[in-house]
């Protein structure tokens, strides 16, 4: 699933004539292209997606909608680590095969 997840601009930089910010997800941090929102400033928070900064967003609405997220577990789901996951998929599977022999 690929979510528009809210996050806080920590730095911005150009980067090849892009202007790029690195975006703090609730402790994970992120690259993000700002060519979408060009006057977003750090500290600010924005909706992203697929890497992009779509639309500014007020603090607490971003902090509201990160919790959330949280809750339901959608970040991990959104920002997990794929290896771990499928190492955690593998063991699950690894033991069912012991338990049916």
């Amino acid at each position: 699933m690929c979510l528009a997840v809210p996050g806080r601009v920590l730095e911005i930089a150009e980067c090849d004539g892009t202007r790029m910010a690195v975006v703090d997800f609730g402790g994970v941090v992120k690259d993000v292209c700002l060519e979408y929102l060009p006057d977003l400033k750090v500290g600010e928070y924005a909706i992203v997606h697929v890497g992009f900064a779509l639309q500014r967003l007020d603090e607490e609405s971003a902090r509201r909608t990160l919790q959330l997220f949280e809750e339901l577990g959608l970040l991990q789901e959104e920002f997990g680590d794929p290896w771990e996951a499928a190492a955690a998929a593998a063991t699950a599977a690894s033991a069912k095969q012991e338990e049916e022999r």
